[in-house]
């Protein structure tokens, strides 16, 4: 079990192809705040059917992309 189950969940969920949220939106579905740590977990995401796009430090933003097989 990973500390960002809630999110991964989240976003196999939503279904969407590809988008973007913020970082506080992260913290709120994750439910703890995004760290560094988030850069190493971010391959869970893979078992989701999912991978983290662009993290923008600037925007405060991270992209999701929907994997196609």
């Amino acid at each position: 079990m990973s500390k960002y189950d809630p999110l991964w969940n989240w976003i196999r969920e939503n279904g969407t192809d590809s988008f973007k949220l913020t970082y506080a939106e992260i913290e709120k579905i994750a439910g703890l705040p995004i760290d560094h740590s988030f850069l190493t977990y971010k391959k869970e995401l893979t078992e989701y059917g999912y991978k983290v796009g662009k993290i923008s430090m600037k925007k405060q933003t991270v992209a999701f992309e929907k994997i196609k097989y």
